[in-house]
């Protein structure tokens, strides 16, 4: 098995990057997050990758560091759970957050990934609930609260805004309820 891969970028596209070793160029799947850590090309990178064999051809995925590759064969290895659909998950955010959504039961965020439905979904997290809860830090904070603020400021981020971003943009936003506090923000973003 091909456990990493270690050279210059020659291409990055949006699903894919080519990392040139030893001579040999190797074609490696990779998620938004991982792309977003690929430097341009002509850089050096290192990628941790996992290599899958079918009966016509061999994938090489990549992934940006090995608490990415470990969720992504945990993902693997849920029932109609395949590598590409695996790669489109980890492409909605940092593993960190991931396995928090798992350990909170957040269906939802996967109900959100292109080629998963609520049944597989669900199968994700009563699957890898278990899984997930030893490897769940201290630095993860399930927050349940009744704030407003907190709870528009946790939309906000679900919908992609970084931490620093959700707090600006409720810094300047009025309103009663979270879904208030969302909609005025969403409202200064444009």
């Amino acid at each position: 098995m091909i456990a990493s891969v270690r050279g210059a970028v020659t291409a990055r596209k949006p699903d894919h990057v080519v990392v040139e070793c030893a001579g040999v160029g190797y074609r490696v799947a990779v998620s938004a997050e991982t792309l977003k850590a690929v430097p341009a090309a002509g850089k050096d990178v290192l990628l941790h990758t996992h290599l899958v064999m079918r009966d016509d051809a061999m994938h090489l995925y990549g992934f940006s560091s090995e608490e990415e590759r470990e969720l992504f064969l945990m993902l693997i290895g849920v029932q109609g759970v395949g590598p590409k659909v695996a790669l489109a998950v980890l492409s909605g955010g940092r593993p960190r957050e991931l396995l928090n959504a798992i350990a909170t039961g957040d269906s939802a965020r996967f109900q959100a990934v292109p080629g998963i439905g609520k049944r597989t979904a669900d199968r994700v997290i009563v699957e890898l609930r278990e899984k997930v809860a030893g490897r769940v830090s201290e630095e993860i904070v399930i927050t349940k609260s009744d704030d407003p603020r907190i709870l528009a400021r946790q939309g906000l981020e679900s919908l992609g805004f970084s931490a620093q971003e959700a707090d600006e943009l409720l810094d300047a936003a009025d309103g009663e309820s979270a879904e208030d506090l969302i909609a005025a923000a969403l409202r200064a973003a444009r």
